[in-house]
């Protein structure tokens, strides 16, 4: 989408969240806020991510600047994530977000019920 206040270029708003777009990146940044975490540690924190998903998802945050894979030359192999410090730049809109998020879930659950409930025909 090309915004014509920013000189043709795109939204810088889109833009970022292009970075974030996907089902798993931001459980991968949340989980590795708590530190370097190896491929296999990663997967058991986020339930449901798939090998090959975690590795797509691992490798396009690396691609974007903001996880640094540090591999290990050693008999069994290793290989650590971790953020990268312009991540650690947005400690605290990751911080705002979560707190967003934790005082308004009540909010957006009963409104998905209530939507849910009017909408209950057209689910089915």
């Amino acid at each position: 989408m090309v915004d014509e206040k920013n000189g043709g270029r795109e939204c810088p708003i889109e833009e970022t969240m292009k970075i974030f777009a996907g089902k798993w990146k931001a459980s991968i940044l949340y989980h590795l806020r708590e530190g370097e975490c190896r491929f296999n540690e990663l997967r058991r924190r986020i339930p449901g991510i798939t090998q090959r998903m975690l590795t797509q998802q691992l490798r396009e945050l690396e691609r974007d600047g903001l996880v640094i894979r540090k591999s290990y030359d050693e008999i069994q192999p290793k290989v650590e994530y971790s953020l990268s410090e312009v991540t650690h730049s947005l400690d605290a809109l990751f911080a705002a977000i979560e707190l967003w998020g934790r005082t308004h879930a009540q909010v957006i659950a009963e409104a998905r019920h209530d939507y849910d409930l009017q909408h209950k025909a057209e689910l089915l």
